[in-house]
């Protein structure tokens, strides 16, 4: 794995698309924008890296609303303060070298055109931030329901009569002469978007290896685990807590770094979960649990989309399973969980259960330690690797814990500060 190549494109676009799982409404609202932006760019002659950073933007420029309360609200023009995500956003996506041209326009996609340029906003983020402002404008009056064609009138008055206030008009008259195109609309509602957007898009054929590959993985941890004061940690946790079960097993370093990435992105799904249901003080509802349930199932199938990574996507998506198949939401039998699914299983609820949650306090190591053997003892976990967890219980806990407090540290004072 460490000297295999991954395609860019094909990551960033289904992370981008689990990130729009959280609600029907706005369903590949991420990857659409990115489609019209990219489209008025090479309007207006935009080629090259600023093209990709701004396509990089556009794919992402929501991701500092972190809960799916605050997607929902914006995608229907409900949230008053507009720049609250933007800020995180920017934070968010600056820890990641690679990204660093992306983060200015994530941080000032909602900059009116009237309004004065802020100092820290060069000419080049501020055209981009006005062309991802007006593709994510369009995208939000495209009604989920409804043939696309018969929107266009309505939708184009619109954006016109926001020309010279909001919007800029050079990338307004941009988009006009694209809307006089019925294939840029039905290639907007097209099920095969993803695929246009992968094979003509900015990162056609481009390609990163395993360093870039883990810097990007803890970028998703963050968005995940930052959805909640409660989790604000836990897969920081459970993937150093994994790599530790590893090392202490012997793994392979290609191993080693597969559980890290699993780790990372295990929780993947919970994107789709209500703050309601993750910061609830007391039991779930049978529906709330049911929908809880779900979120190993997307978190194995938005991994499995790309080229490389069934390894990790089973890893990461089979983390409820157990050993008798009575886990959720596949069922697998023992013989088909692998040594790197057992891991990341026993990892989960280590760390799970020293943590601090909003209906109980973190546990005891020795009540910890005697609730794996329970599910040892009963054919839900790996035996030797509870055992291995027992022998090395003391560092392991200080170990996982240690690595929670900085990513604690780091959301209090960056992340919910800048709220």
């Amino acid at each position: 794995m460490r000297d295999k190549t991954i395609n860019l494109g094909n990551l960033l676009l289904s992370l981008s698309e689990a990130i729009d799982l959280a609600n029907p409404l706005i369903a590949l609202h991420q990857q659409r924008t990115s489609y019209i932006a990219l489209r008025i760019a090479e309007q207006d002659g935009i080629a090259g890296q600023p093209l990709r950073d701004l396509f990089i933007a556009a794919l992402f420029h929501d991701t500092g609303a972190l809960t799916v309360e605050e997607k929902t609200a914006l995608h229907e023009f409900e949230e008053v303060d507009v720049g609250n995500h933007c800020v995180k956003g920017e934070i968010l996506f600056k820890r990641i070298p690679m990204f660093d041209r992306a983060a200015p326009i994530i941080r000032f996609h909602h900059i009116r055109w009237d309004a004065a340029t802020p100092s820290a906003c060069t000419d080049a983020v501020r055209e981009a931030a006005h062309i991802v402002c007006l593709a994510d404008y369009i995208e939000r009056l495209v009604k989920r329901t409804g043939y696309i064609l018969g929107q266009v009138d309505p939708l184009v008055e619109r954006i016109r009569s926001l020309s010279g206030s909001e919007l800029d008009p050079i990338h307004v008259d941009a988009f006009q002469r694209l809307a006089r195109s019925e294939s840029f609309w039905l290639d907007l509602v097209s099920p095969k978007l993803y695929s246009l957007l992968l094979h003509k898009g900015p990162l056609a054929g481009e390609t990163i290896h395993a360093a870039a590959l883990e810097e990007i993985s803890t970028l998703f941890r963050d968005f995940i685990d930052f959805k909640s004061s409660f989790t604000a940690a836990h897969s920081s946790g459970v993937s150093k807590c994994a790599e530790t079960i590893g090392d202490l097993l012997g793994v392979t370093d290609d191993e080693r770094f597969d559980l890290r990435i699993a780790g990372n992105l295990h929780d993947l799904g919970k994107l789709i979960i209500p703050n309601a249901i993750l910061d609830k003080n007391g039991p779930l509802t049978d529906e709330e649990y049911r929908l809880m349930r779900c979120h190993p199932y997307h978190t194995f199938h938005v991994i499995n989309t790309v080229s490389g990574l069934s390894r990790i996507a089973a890893m990461a998506g089979h983390h409820h399973e157990t050993l008798d198949a009575t886990g959720y939401p596949f069922q697998r039998p023992a013989q088909e969980l692998m040594t790197g699914e057992r891991i990341i299983m026993v990892a989960d609820i280590f760390t799970a259960l020293i943590e601090d949650r909003p209906y109980r306090d973190g546990m005891a190591l020795g009540d910890v330690l005697r609730l794996l053997d329970d599910m040892s003892a009963r054919g839900i976990l790996d035996p030797d690797i509870v055992g291995t967890v027992k022998r090395h219980s003391a560092m392991m806990y200080d170990t996982v814990l240690a690595v929670e407090n900085e990513s604690k540290e780091f959301y209090a004072t960056r992340i919910r500060a800048s709220a």
